[in-house]
């Protein structure tokens, strides 16, 4: 009977998203991860036999951690609660915003298809409801108010700045609201 495996790849890619949250991905190493299980690093490179697949696996994890992080407010939630969470996210955890965001994992993705996801549908439906807007203008709110609020989680992640979340509210509400009447408008013509 072959011996039982203790550290599994569930272990590694946990110990990646530890290491990432806390260092950054710049530190996520297989030495990195094997000093995090108490092992050497012949354990992590037998699960994963490139580091590459470690990120991939962590970067999946990652951004179900985020998802969650942003969308766990509860029913009802506002796409203005979900915007204030995804810039919150970048100043409280801003390692695992700079991996998600600035790392290049998007490789070979452009914005429609991140918009276009049916991933996003969990969003985008509750968000149409609430604006009464159609699904695909719906799609052209989300993606400008995203990247509003992407804008300042960018600038929470990379500086040490005062997070001021009053200034953000009064931001993003105006900028759902321009978008909003633009497509709005948009549908009347």
């Amino acid at each position: 009977m072959p011996p039982k495996t203790r550290i599994t790849s569930e272990m590694i890619v946990d110990a990646g998203f530890e290491v990432i949250k806390e260092t950054g991905i710049e530190n996520m190493n297989a030495r990195t991860i094997a000093q995090k299980l108490g092992c050497s690093t012949q354990p992590v490179m037998y699960q994963f036999k490139k580091i590459e697949d470690i990120k991939k696996a962590v970067y999946q994890k990652a951004d179900a951690y985020h998802m969650a992080y942003i969308t766990n407010m509860g029913a009802g939630s506002s796409i203005l609660e979900m915007g204030l969470a995804y810039v919150r996210f970048g100043a409280a955890e801003s390692n695992l915003f700079r991996f998600l965001f600035q790392s290049n994992m998007f490789d070979g993705k452009s914005l429609s298809n991140l918009i276009e996801s049916e991933d996003l549908m969990p969003v985008i439906a509750p968000m149409s409801i609430q604006t009464g807007l159609s699904i695909e203008h719906t799609r052209k709110v989300f993606r400008s108010v995203f990247l509003f609020a992407h804008g300042y989680a960018s600038m929470f992640a990379n500086n040490a700045m005062d997070y001021d979340e009053e200034v953000i509210k009064t931001d993003l509400k105006a900028a759902m609201a321009g978008m909003v009447t633009a497509w709005e408008n948009q549908d009347e013509e």
